[in-house]
């Protein structure tokens, strides 16, 4: 939960493809994930349901991915930096 608060910031994660879906993770003022865009998202993460599980197994890939095309982000892109440090 400190990991999380640390980041400080607000992520809609949208998941395209089978089992896919829209996901907002607060990790600012009350950390937790609700379904759907909450509408106060600082930066967007989009990418397909493989790659989602390809980057959950080896967090690593993330970057490469992005440097590939296969991951979107809008907003404030570091704070998508930030998120290694949860998730990895």
């Amino acid at each position: 939960m400190d990991k999380a608060k640390a980041v400080n910031a607000i992520f809609l994660f949208k998941v395209n493809g089978e089992d896919g879906g829209v996901w907002t993770v607060n990790m600012k003022d009350a950390p937790g994930v609700t379904e759907g865009d909450g509408g106060n998202a600082e930066c967007t993460i989009e990418l397909s349901t493989d790659d989602w599980k390809a980057m959950t197994d080896k967090p690593g890939t993330a970057m490469q991915f992005f440097m590939q095309g296969k991951i979107k982000v809008t907003g404030n892109a570091l704070l998508a930096t930030k998120l290694q440090s949860v998730i990895g």
